[in-house]
C-alpha cells in the first residue's frame, strides 16, 4: 500500500461524464443516471483498501441520510484487477450486497474515469452541485486506520449541508488520504 493524497480538483470544475457497468444491476450507468436533484457525491473506492474498509459503514450511513434529501451517490472502483483480484466486479458485487450499498457501485475497467476526475487514492470524494460543478473534493473526515480519531464523516457532511443550505463552498477543504489507485501497467 502506498499512502497517497488526493489531487483536489479545482472548485467549479464540471463533473466529467462516464458510462460504466453497475456491478450489481449488470447495466451501464451514466452520470445523469446517478445525479441527485440537489447534488451528487462521486466516490472512488475499492474493496481491499484499509482506508476504505475503515470508513465503509459511515459511507453507507451518510448516503442513506442524504439520498432522502436529493443528493445522489455513486461509488467507482478503478483498480487493476489483474494484480488486485479482490477488486474484481464479482467481488465488488458481493461487497455491495454485504454492506447494503444503496448507491451504484461501478467498475472503471480502463481507468479513464479515475483519470478524468484526477482521482489518485481510495477513498476519494467529489461533491457536485445540481449544475454538476465541483463544490467539494477531499476527505470524508480526519479518521484513518490507527489514528484513533472517530469516524464521523464531518468534512463531507458539512460540505453537503452547505450545498443544501445554499452556501458557498467551504474554504478549508482537506485532501483525502488512502491507498493509491492501482494503475494498470
Amino acid at each position: 500500500m502506498s499512502l497517497t493524497y488526493s489531487n483536489m480538483m479545482e472548485l467549479g470544475t464540471k463533473a466529467p461524464n462516464f458510462k460504466l457497468i453497475d456491478v450489481v444491476k449488470d447495466k451501464y450507468q451514466e452520470l445523469k443516471d446517478v445525479r441527485g436533484d440537489r447534488g451528487t457525491v462521486v466516490m472512488f473506492l475499492c474493496n481491499h483498501c484499509p482506508y476504505v474498509i475503515h470508513i465503509r459503514e459511515k459511507i453507507v450511513e451518510i448516503s442513506k441520510r442524504y439520498l432522502k434529501e436529493g443528493i445522489g451517490f455513486v461509488a467507482i472502483s478503478s483498480n487493476d484487477i489483474q494484480n488486485y483480484p479482490d477488486d474484481s466486479p464479482e467481488k465488488m458485487r458481493d461487497l455491495a450486497y454485504q454492506q447494503n450499498f444503496d448507491f451504484p457501485y461501478l467498475y472503471d475497467e480502463d481507468q479513464s474515469v479515475a483519470k478524468a476526475y484526477g482521482a489518485t487514492c481510495t477513498p476519494d470524494f467529489f461533491l457536485f452541485d445540481s449544475e454538476g460543478k465541483c463544490f467539494y473534493r477531499g476527505r470524508m473526515d480526519g479518521s484513518s486506520p490507527g489514528n484513533e480519531i472517530d469516524v464521523t464523516g464531518v468534512d463531507l457532511t458539512t460540505a453537503i449541508d452547505a450545498l443544501i443550505g445554499g452556501h458557498v463552498p467551504l474554504e478549508n477543504q482537506m485532501p483525502s488520504v488512502g491507498c493509491n489507485i492501482k494503475w494498470i501497467s
